[in-house]
């Protein structure tokens, strides 16, 4: 995979990149303006609240009702709780890449012009 990228950078037909000469659309402009804004590490803390959450429901009440061997009411939403772990983290590896990689259609200003 490491080939195939280095493939795709050395080729100067255009003397641009591939990843250059990429415009992004609206939402994805609005999109990363907003996470910008956000840390980092609320992402990282909202999943470390969601998996303490979710194991804290999971252990407080029974898994099954005993009639009818159905997962309880609490037993569901600490799984719904739970499953927002992986998308936080994901969220935050995202704006992680947006503020260290920045938009690719903007260029930096010096501090002097600014």
């Amino acid at each position: 995979m490491t080939m195939r990228t280095n493939e795709m950078n050395t080729d100067n037909s255009n003397n641009k990149s591939p990843m250059l000469s990429f415009k992004e659309g609206p939402v994805a402009r609005k999109i990363e303006e907003q996470t910008a804004k956000i840390p980092s590490d609320v992402f990282l803390w909202a999943a470390g609240a969601a998996i303490v959450i979710s194991a804290v429901t999971q252990l407080s009440q029974p898994r099954r009702m005993s009639r009818f061997n159905i997962p309880t009411r609490r037993g569901q939403l600490s799984l719904f709780i739970g499953q927002w772990a992986p998308t936080l983290l994901l969220l935050g590896v995202y704006n992680k890449i947006v503020k260290v990689m920045g938009r690719s259609d903007v260029t930096a200003v010096p501090e002097e012009q600014a």
